[in-house]
């Protein structure tokens, strides 16, 4: 479990609550999963996370063989988890996003069923490894949004600055979350929109709601160099931060994405 983790650290302060007292369980010595365990009862037990009623973590051991990782999760509602961050970081999301983990596990557990394992994921569950590994979810005015697609670097950071006042940015990716234990410039999350006037308990239930198969297939997320992110990072308030093509790249011709209603995005 090693390096330390700062939970000082802005991209933290969603999970911080529940997340740093687990972590200072395994600190001590716990394994994480039944350190997960531990919180998980806690949360039970003040009525919250009924959607996980039943619902465990696991010594990794616990998957057999050839059996697939998602399919385990779905036929046993138990969660394989190692003792290492990237494991404590999915089972924290777990406990933030329940029923957005579950419309996930759903969908891949499905394909699977359908396709077998297969040497290729295939689109659906290609894009729902993205978002389950490095995505992040911005609930923002439609103005950042639309910089944010249009890969408006500077308008986004700098000419909209304002703005960000009003937004938030979750991450959900627990290997996002992993990798922002030692930060740098160049650490960019998959990003999913939805407006800023969702409230906070709505979050998971509209998010996982909107995570239907054919419009996970598409892929619709835009990239986004977190530190780039307002008051995330000591001199991003500079125009210089966001001249680095190396990090902040150019837009690629636009892909109308279809929400559930069927109209195009």
């Amino acid at each position: 479990m090693t390096p330390a983790v700062d939970w000082s650290a802005p991209w933290l302060q969603s999970l911080r609550a529940v997340a740093e007292p687990i972590h200072a369980r395994i600190v001590a010595g716990g394994k994480v999963a039944d350190a997960v365990n531990a919180g998980l009862a806690a949360l039970q037990a003040q009525g919250r996370l009924k959607e996980l009623a039943g619902w465990r973590f696991v010594p990794q051991a616990a998957l057999p063989p050839g059996m697939a990782y998602e399919t385990f999760i779905r036929q046993e509602h138990a969660v394989p988890t190692r003792c290492n961050l990237h494991d404590f970081f999915n089972a924290m999301v777990w406990l933030h996003y329940p029923q957005l983990k579950l419309q996930l596990n759903a969908l891949q557990a499905q394909q699977i069923a359908q396709d077998g394992v297969g040497a290729r994921r295939g689109p659906l569950r290609d894009a729902a490894t993205l978002l389950d590994e490095n995505g992040a979810l911005l609930l923002a005015p439609p103005a950042l949004e639309q910089a944010l697609r249009l890969r408006d670097w500077q308008r986004l950071g700098i000419g909209l600055r304002p703005l960000w006042r009003q937004a938030r940015l979750l991450p959900l990716g627990h290997a996002l979350l992993e990798k922002l234990v030692q930060p740098r410039k160049s650490i960019t999350a998959h990003v999913l929109c939805l407006p800023a006037a969702i409230a906070d308990a709505e979050v998971d239930a509209a998010l996982a709601g909107q995570c239907s198969a054919g419009w996970l297939a598409q892929k619709p997320f835009s990239p986004l160099p977190v530190l780039g992110v307002p008051g995330w990072w000591q001199g991003n308030e500079q125009v210089c931060f966001y001249d680095d093509p190396r990090v902040f790249r150019s837009a690629r011709p636009h892909k109308p994405i279809q929400q559930k209603d069927g109209t195009a995005a």
